[in-house]
């Protein structure tokens, strides 16, 4: 046991580390004794003071001939201190100890100064402890100096840096550690200098304040404890080996003892007891100077480094750590917030409980901290849950009284998680409670069948699968067993004599219910054992099998068929009437090794299984068995075994049979005078779902059912009152006449007119399941959607693809008819409140579940017809109506809107700008019709638009060059919007939709500058003076617009000017005399010209007001044209496209003209002294905004500005808004006047204004940019 000494008197540490000690009494004697006092380490006569150098024994100079600090001058590592040569890893861990322990013979004083600097270095310090300071400065002394000289700037040091060498260098790290106080064990840790200097700079250094520092030494002292605990061990155990030999020689008779050995062994004892405290002195020093106050580190890695290593000494040394004052550490940081340091708790109890003998000693901490790590299984971390169901594993095999059977409970449901690791776990924890226990009466019981002990067993699964209440989930319950219970899951000989066998006596049956949990328990463990993965949504990636992992699947597929070859036929025939057994029976034929009904002359069995699949399909009529049946067939009929005749023959006869009944029933169904009775629509229902269940796997080309199926459609919409189920078979199965059809055709290996066939019986098709679209039924309209979904998809464009260009005849695009009772169907069918559903009962509504696969069968809907608007089948603009719907139905439908949105950003970006806008007019429009014309822009209607709004222009992205053609789009078709329909009130007031503008201007942060400057001037010819003069609270959305478009500044920042003018400010001064011509950048060409090219030219014959261009009240309204700005000369060839539809109206200026030609020269007056006295305000405003900066830089500053720009002499002060904001040569020019440093600037990377070099390549899809690291807000 380790003894709590006072640590005052052992060595000198610095004075915060003593005062902390002194506080702590958490080591003190659990039993309430004082250990017996040993020697302290600066008890001994001849300690000096920690830095003071030694004087005696060993301490004369080394010789340098051949070494310098204590390491051999070969192999190239002369001048090399201790770090680089354990980074470089060359040398053995074993001869750098022994070469640093012979230096230290030699001047221990230097060989341990060059261990100082090791620690020192492997914290990243750049700096090194002379041998001045060594002699001559407190530990607290060096340390401080160390963390003046220390560089944090990288904030990588050698635990933290990355890499194969920084992952070496770790182990040398640990391996040097344990290795030194290894070889020093005997001697040299005792001599009361070593290791009472070590101790004290790792002490000091582990409280320090800098991170390197903290961990660095927290590690080295941890290993340093683990190494001593092994020291202390072998301690221990040399002294009971001398305890025992003194006990026996004690014993002896007088005659015999030698006195001389029992004094020799009472010395060895007594020299192994003071070594055996010296250490326990050390230990102690380094728990309660490091590991007590690092335990709970701010750092997470230095919180799992002390966990870590004290499991590793309560497994070493049980008998002084395994006790209640240690585990409370473990205990208390299994609550930590980071998943590693929990994880490295349940690891260090792993290893205590893995052995039953200390396990036993852990009642108490167990009884403690048992909820705890229940409660861990279900941690978020997914390793931590992993490692703490095997911890709860552990404890259940030490001890079966100590887990509750809610404890159990808590763990056995795991068995179903989605995340495999977790499940497997949890199933090994399942297996070892119910399946490992064997009592004594079960010795005796046979290998296999149903009185074996499996038979048991395989009870007690189906028992548990049933009370757990997932019967949908048994391929999960047997994925978690397989690992730990394979053998018992392919004990299929035993499951079939359960289900065939009758009973002993005094045994109880299955029931039904445990015999449908067994079949399905028996299929998904032939389904495990066949195809060795996963099942669905448990997957953990693909991985390569090996040869032995593929001989047992293949060994495990031989047995499966020659078992269930036999059994199957006789299961099918017990369980015939019963749909959930037989469709599980019926998908065991798929995992069959075909071969063996040839090998092993299995036809017989083969006959009797055909036999029995056309039994169950002449007595069901559920669409499962049936599809199953088809499956089965399809399984069977492969072309390549000897088999396919037989199985062949039987098909060919089972559907010449039911078409032949199929179309006689349907002649007199459809007698012409005669009401069919519910019999008859029973047998033609039954046999239609036959037919399409088959023809779903099948080819029936050659019985020509499209002829009796259209028909039959035809005189359901002719008459009306044909049963549904009907109806829908009937389309299911003429869909997939249509598509085996077309498989027909693409391969070739039709006739010549059957192309022109296929043609029409399409697009007959397509006609007939749009008129049923607007049938009475719900199902039947869901019917026709889908199937129409489908025919347009495959029927579009895309069918030529791949070079199928001989199918272009079958290319079919639906008409604007049927793509307005797609989107009707839509619309009223998806966008409906989940109580307006009336599709369900009143009982089904309130369960919860059929509100879920009611909302996942809108869901199916939304996404097909989405996908036709994505794949360009159907007009994009359709898409307005389901854009609308973003908000407000955003937590059903949001993901799949969005999608769309992104995807066919993706397609077209100025279509897709024209659609989004065109929602927010709909939306507009509703909210009109509906609040009348006088808009109140607080109403919850006008918000929830403009917050639409907001969301649509964030999925824009931040590259606003490659948007900037949609963007501008979308600007002229709003303010087209809002000045198409003139003021009901008269002249005088504002435009019916003005307010549309408030929404608009969410959109005119995505304009770069010249395009604001662009659509203001496009906004201009909508306006009249009057417009421009009013200052009403109607004409608010009008100003707010306008203040949008002329804002500068902040908004601009990602900007092709304000990117340029970033990258100009880095380059020095000397640099910046080259002309504005050479300056001037491709990517500011290219920006221009390709939006000339994309936006039409303005139309000169469209009657406008004379509208001046708003004059900018700078000084650089006079200068001359040559020298304008490169955004000024931009406005006049970006012009706004004018495209107008047909049914848009005259602008509504136009209507107002007449009024103003008679006063155009006041008008152009009144407007320039209007917008002078507006810009001279805002001009006014920015200069008391720079007014701290342009007091110093005034008079560089006018000097630059008139030799540069171009300035009238006569001008009083320069304007510095218009100087800041300026190209990218003017800003240079101004930069080269400056004599201060405090001008060039710029800004870091991570900022707006970096590079668009720097940027991603494309920014369309908005979850790459819209998340909460970047924006710091959720998006939605």
């Amino acid at each position: 046991m380790i003894a709590a000494q006072d640590l005052h008197t052992e060595f000198q540490f610095p004075q915060e580390a003593e005062s902390q000690w002194s506080s702590d009494t958490d080591l003190e004697d659990p039993d309430g004794k004082d250990a017996k006092p040993g020697k302290g380490m600066a008890a001994k006569k001849g300690k000096k003071a920690l830095g003071d150098k030694a004087k005696g024994g060993g301490a004369k100079k080394a010789p340098g001939l051949g070494r310098v600090n204590g390491h051999h001058q070969e192999n190239g590592m002369e001048n090399m201190t201790l770090f680089e040569v354990v980074k470089m890893g060359k040398s053995a861990t074993q001869s750098v100890v022994d070469d640093w322990i012979e230096a230290y013979k030699l001047d221990r004083d230097v060989a341990l100064l060059d261990l100082i600097n090791f620690f020192i270095q492997c914290s990243g310090c750049k700096g090194a402890v002379s041998g001045e300071m060594f002699r001559n400065m407190q530990n607290s002394e060096i340390i401080r100096k160390m963390t003046e000289e220390f560089d944090e700037d990288g904030g990588d040091y050698p635990l933290t840096l990355t890499g194969p060498q920084w992952k070496k260098f770790r182990i040398s790290f640990y391996d040097f550690i344990a290795v030194l106080v290894c070889q020093c064990q005997y001697s040299i840790i005792y001599d009361e200098y070593m290791m009472d200097t070590i101790i004290s700079l790792l002490t000091g250094l582990s409280d320090s304040q800098v991170r390197a520092f903290r961990h660095t030494s927290t590690l080295a002292a941890m290993k340093l404890m683990t190494a001593l605990v092994n020291v202390a061990l072998n301690l221990s155990i040399n002294m009971d080996n001398t305890q025992r030999q003194y006990e026996a020689e004690r014993n002896k008779v007088a005659a015999k003892r030698a006195n001389d050995r029992l004094e020799l062994l009472l010395q060895k004892r007594k020299e192994l007891q003071e070594n055996q405290d010296e250490i326990e002195n050390m230990m102690n020093a380094i728990f309660k100077g490091v590991f007590v106050h690092r335990y709970r580190d701010a750092i997470a890695e230095i919180r799992a480094i002390c966990i870590e290593e004290i499991g590793v000494w309560m497994k070493l040394y049980s008998d002084a750590f395994l006790n209640d004052s240690y585990l409370k550490y473990v205990g208390w940081t299994m609550h930590d917030k980071q998943g590693e340091v929990r994880l490295k708790c349940v690891n260090a109890l792993q290893g205590l409980f893995y052995s039953r003998e200390l396990g036993a000693r852990l009642e108490l901490f167990t009884s403690r901290f048992k909820d705890r790590i229940v409660s861990m299984t279900l941690d978020k971390e997914y390793d931590v849950a992993v490692q703490a169901i095997k911890l709860l594993t552990l404890v259940l095999q030490s001890s079966d009284e100590v887990l509750t059977a809610e404890d159990c409970e808590s763990v056995y449901h795991l068995v179903y998680s989605a995340h495999r690791p977790i499940a497997v776990s949890a199933g090994e924890f399942l297996f070892k409670k119910l399946f490992s226990h064997r009592g004594p009466e079960e010795e005796g019981l046979p290998r296999r069948g149903r009185q074996s002990l499996n038979g048991g067993l395989i009870k007690t699964t189906v028992f548990f699968f049933l009370e757990s209440e997932l019967h949908e989930h048994g391929a999960y319950l047997v994925d978690s067993l397989w690992e730990c219970g394979s053998e018992l899951l392919k004990d299929w000989e035993t499951m079939i004599s359960l289900l065939l066998d009758e009973p002993m006596a005094g045994e109880e049956a299955l029931t039904d219910r445990q015999e449908t949990a067994l079949v399905e328990i028996m299929l998904c463990a032939i389904r495990q054992a066949c195809e060795c993965h996963p099942p669905v949504g448990r997957s953990t990636g693909k991985r390569v099998m090996t040869a032995k992992e593929k001989k047992t699947q293949l060994d495990d597929r031989t047995r499966i068929t020659e078992m269930f070859a036999v059994a199957l036929p006789l299961l099918l025939a017990k369980f015939c009437v019963d749909i959930d057994k037989v469709t599980n029976l019926l998908q065991i034929p798929k995992y069959f090794d075909l071969d063996i009904y040839t090998t092993g002359r299995l036809e017989k069995h083969l006959d009797a299984l055909l036999r029995q699949i056309w039994e169950v399909q002449d007595k069901h009529t559920d669409t499962e068995v049936l599809e199953a049946c088809s499956t089965t067939y399809h399984s069977l009929g492969n072309e390549e075994f000897t088999i396919f005749n037989r199985v062949d023959i039987n098909r060919s006869q089972l559907l010449d049979e039911l078409v032949d009944k199929y179309n006689r029933l349907l002649e007199d169904f459809l007698q012409e005078g005669e009401e069919p009775d519910e019999d008859d629509s029973y047998q033609v229902l039954s046999t239609l779902k036959k037919i399409s269940a088959f023809h779903n796997a099948h080819d029936l080309s050659k019985w020509d059912l499209f002829t009796s199926n259209y028909r039959l459609l035809n005189t359901g919409l002719q008459n009306g009152d044909m049963p549904e189920q009907i109806v829908i078979h009937a389309m299911q199965c003429t869909h997939y006449i249509i598509l085996w059809h077309l498989a027909k055709v693409s391969d070739g290996s039709s006739l010549k007119g059957d192309m022109v066939t296929l043609r029409k019986q399409m697009r007959a098709f397509c006609v007939m399941c749009q008129r049923y679209l607007n049938n009475i039924n719900n199902a039947v309209k869901e019917q026709a959607f889908t199937i129409l979904c489908d025919l347009l998809l495959i029927f579009s464009h895309q069918i030529m693809s791949s070079g199928r260009e001989q199918l272009e005849p079958l290319f079919y695009t639906p008409d604007s008819s049927l793509q307005a009772d797609m989107l009707n169907y839509i619309l009223d069918q998806v966008f409906i409140d989940q109580d307006d559903d009336n599709n369900s009962t009143d009982e089904q509504q309130d369960d919860e579940a059929s509100k879920i696969e009611a909302l996942h069968k809108r869901r199916n809907l939304l996404a097909a017809y989405c996908k036709l608007i994505i794949y360009n089948v159907v007009e994009m603009n359709t898409g307005a109506d389901i854009f609308k719907q973003y908000m407000r139905f955003y937590n059903d439908y949001g993901d799949i809107i969005k999608e769309t949105i992104s995807k066919t950003r993706q397609i077209n970006k100025v279509q897709c700008a024209k659609t989004l806008v065109l929602s927010l007019q709909m939306l507009f429009d509703e909210m009109l019709s509906e609040l009348g014309v006088n808009v109140d822009r607080s109403t919850s209607a006008f918000c929830g638009i403009k917050e639409l709004a907001r969301r649509f222009s964030l999925t824009f992205g931040l590259d606003q060059l490659k948007t900037r053609e949609a963007i501008a789009m979308l600007h002229k078709n709003g303010i087209e919007f809002a000045f198409q329909e003139p003021s009901p009130q008269g002249l005088g007031s504002p435009p019916l939709n003005l307010a549309f503008l408030d929404v608009l201007s969410e959109f005119s942060s995505k304009l770069i500058r010249q395009d604001k400057r662009t659509v203001h001037t496009y906004l201009e010819r909508f306006m009249t003076v009057q417009m421009a003069l009013q200052r009403e609270d109607c004409w608010l959305p009008l100003i707010s617009y306008r203040n949008s478009l002329q804002a500068r500044g902040d908004d601009d920042t990602m900007s092709v000017i304000s990117g340029i003018s970033s990258r100009g400010s880095t380059r020095s001064k000397k640099s910046k005399t080259v002309t504005a011509s050479k300056r001037k950048l491709p990517e500011e060409e290219s920006s221009c010209s390709s939006s000339d090219a994309v936006l039409m030219n303005r139309e000169q014959n469209v009657q406008t007001p004379v509208m001046i261009h708003s004059p900018h009240l700078t000084s650089t309204v006079l200068r001359d044209p040559k020298k304008l700005r490169p955004e000024d000369s931009y406005t006049a060839s970006f012009t706004m496209p004018t495209e107008q539809h047909p049914h848009q109206p005259a602008p509504l200026q136009q209507q107002q003209t007449h009024h103003h030609h008679q006063a155009a020269i006041d008008y152009n007056t009144q407007v320039t002294w209007m917008l002078t006295q507006r810009q001279q305000a805002e001009a006014s405003q920015q200069q008391e905004r720079v007014s701290m900066h342009y007091a110093k830089m005034r008079n560089h500053m006018q000097q630059a500005i008139r030799r540069g720009s171009g300035l009238m002499e006569d001008d009083e002060e320069p304007i510095v808004e218009d100087v800041m904001m300026s190209s990218e040569d003017r800003l240079e020019d101004i930069n080269e006047g400056m004599d201060f440093d405090t001008m060039d600037i710029d800004l870091p990377t991570s900022k707006n204004r970096r590079e668009r070099t720097e940027l991603k390549p494309d920014y369309f899809d908005p979850s790459s940019i819209m998340d909460d690291s970047v924006l710091n807000v959720s998006m939605f």
